[in-house]
């Protein structure tokens, strides 16, 4: 039996009113007493303003708001995925939109190549080119309908034709009649064309009617016309055909983020550009000119078009070197410098961001279900790892992002009403980097040739370790002596980076000090990072090295299912290596039974659960 109105209205209020309770019960992370207390990350209220969604990253949080109450320009410098666009977008948020303005081009009855410049208060300016074209009359709809007329009396000739109610000198004529108005009006709409062409009407390139909010653009990568503005090559520069120059008049973002933000990451690939942005930025004014040489637009230069901006530029240490000096001096003069956390020390307020963070990724995706408790205790597990060092977090919230989205996808296909552990075990696998696919694949090479070694003791031969990007790999290296000239050499081949050899040059150093005496009848000392395709970076396998010349040197036998790594001083001291959990995982998969690493590592290790009774 079929349920009556009222109680499908009934129904309906307690689905509301259920789901008016679970709005309710939503809570804030300061509001928590621990990060697990909670059942599902459905639960959790996140922020609305982005500034507050920014996690581990006080300082710059903090920067971004005194800049944006005073207007100041801000270069963010660290690694990607640590939040630098989002301050950007946060600082456009907290900007004012009270002063926003429309921009108008007019053209110049004096000299057309320089267009006239306009500012007037946000709205006015769609009101002012109506109000232009009302006052010409330009009707789009009433040039169409010129053209009816010829038409319908050609239609109409060849229509009584074939019906035989006029004969062909009749429909000739009428024929003939309706081509010349078609060329008449054709002339018509030409003149009318030139006309409006010559006429008065502005060009609105900067719209703000229907901004709420300080504008936000997003200049990365743009090429010198779509940042700085342009003119367009106009073909027709004759016989009155031609648009006039203010018609052609393109606004660049920086007149676009007018009163707003321009947000550049990797500012130093702008090139040229960055010459034109600091002038931007002292003048707070650029007029728009062609930016092609070969082009008609090259010829056209307005009057200084408004761009009072905040430049938020961003990028890895390395852009420094590559920016324009001036432009950094800019910045730094009139702004902040800020470099990113990549890390943060690991705390019970950091673990109450990070589910937070996970609540925030699922309702950006808005495709994947919310998360358990248990599946977002493996995310901080995860951060932690990827930290790399003892009691620390990493703040790369990219990457983690990409893992709650996989995750999300599992969970979505097994037709899980919440993301599980499991499912972020599983997606871990299915979310691996490519230098994580890569090294599973070298590794299976040459253990397929017998390149990797895992049983036995060899003399002169050690499993060394290195990191190949986010992963680890099993770097087997050889050592040989062999009678040499007159002074004593070690010789490394295997692709070595500068680091790398340097690092060669200290074991040296330790050999010659150690066992000089033993090697004063000028032996050579060859050593080889085999099948180093990838190339050898870093110090870490310096250990390994000296392992394995002492091992060539006094005939002793190294067991081949111990891996270590290290890096080593001239004075022979171990130092702490970075990339220790990869390396270490890396030999687990390669069937490695021990590894020897730092003490000073120790504490870092930190190994996915498959992986904890695969290795000492």
């Amino acid at each position: 039996m079929g349920r009556s109105i009222f109680e499908i209205q009934k129904s309906k209020r307690d689905v509301a009113k259920g789901k008016k309770r679970r709005e309710e019960k939503k809570i804030s992370v300061d509001e928590m007493k621990s990060w697990d207390d909670f059942e599902t990350t459905d639960q959790i209220e996140v922020p609305k303003r982005l500034i507050d969604q920014v996690i581990g990253q006080d300082r710059a949080v903090d920067i971004i708001k005194k800049a944006a109450k005073q207007r100041r320009n801000v270069l963010l410098i660290g690694e990607p995925g640590t939040g630098k666009s989002m301050l950007a977008m946060a600082m456009a948020e907290l900007l004012p939109a009270e002063s926003l303005v429309d921009i108008l081009v007019y053209p110049n009855l004096e000299d057309e190549n320089n267009p006239k410049i306009r500012v007037v208060p946000a709205g006015e300016g769609m009101k002012i080119v109506k109000k232009e074209r009302e006052k010409l009359g330009e009707a789009p709809e009433r040039k169409g309908n010129q053209l009816l007329l010829p038409f319908m009396i050609i239609t109409t000739a060849l229509i009584l034709h074939i019906a035989g109610l006029i004969d062909g000198i009749v429909t000739a004529t009428l024929m003939g009649f309706g081509i010349l108005l078609f060329f008449l009006f054709g002339l018509n709409l030409r003149l009318m064309m030139m006309g409006t062409q010559r006429s008065n009407v502005p060009k609105l390139i900067v719209d703000n009617s229907s901004r709420k909010r300080a504008p936000f653009y997003d200049g990365t990568g743009a090429h010198a016309g779509a940042l700085l503005g342009d003119v367009k090559h106009d073909p027709l520069q004759s016989g009155g055909l031609g648009t006039p120059p203010h018609l052609r008049v393109v606004p660049g973002l920086i007149h676009k983020a007018n009163k707003g933000v321009l947000f550049i990451d990797e500012i130093a690939t702008l090139g040229k550009s960055q010459q034109d942005l600091l002038t931007a930025l002292q003048e707070k004014k650029l007029p728009i000119t062609g930016r092609s040489e070969m082009s008609s637009g090259a010829m056209v230069m307005t009057d200084p078009v408004p761009c009072d901006f905040i430049l938020v530029a961003s990028g890895n240490i390395d852009v420094i070197q590559h920016m324009h000096p001036a432009l950094r001096s800019r910045i730094r003069g009139y702004g902040y410098e800020v470099y990113m956390n990549d890390i943060i020390d690991d705390s019970e307020e950091i673990r109450k961001k990070l589910v937070q963070f996970v609540a925030q990724e699922v309702e950006k995706d808005g495709k994947i279900p919310h998360f358990t408790r248990d599946a977002v205790g493996e995310i901080i597990r995860e951060a932690k790892r990827k930290a790399g060092m003892k009691n620390k977090i990493t703040l790369r919230f990219r990457e983690l992002g990409g893992l709650v989205r996989a995750a999300g996808d599992i969970a979505k296909e097994r037709g899980h009403k919440y993301v599980t552990a499991e499912d972020v075990l599983e997606g871990k696998k299915t979310s691996r980097t490519l230098e994580r696919q890569i090294s599973d694949i070298y590794l299976e090479r040459k253990r397929e040739y017998n390149v990797l070694v895992t049983k036995g003791g060899r003399i002169g031969r050690v499993n060394g370790l290195a990191v190949l990007g986010e992963g680890g790999i099993v770097l087997p290296i050889e050592a040989e002596v062999a009678p040499g000239g007159k002074k004593s050499e070690i010789i490394a081949t295997g692709k070595l980076g500068e680091i790398a050899k340097e690092a060669i040059q200290n074991v040296s150093a330790v050999i010659m000090k150690v066992f000089g005496e033993d090697i004063k009848e000028k032996y050579d000392i060859f050593v080889q990072f085999l099948q180093t395709y990838e190339g050898v970076e870093g110090d870490s396998a310096s250990v390994s090295v000296a392992v394995a010349i002492i091992s060539a040197l006094k005939n002793i036998k190294v067991d081949q299912s111990v891996a270590m790594t290290g890096s080593l001083t001239v004075r022979g001291e171990v130092l702490p290596v970075g990339g220790i959990i990869q390396k270490i995982e890396a030999a687990a998969d390669a069937r490695l039974k021990k590894i020897i690493i730092p003490k000073s590592n120790e504490k870092d290790v930190l190994l996915e659960k498959k992986y904890e009774d695969k290795i000492e």
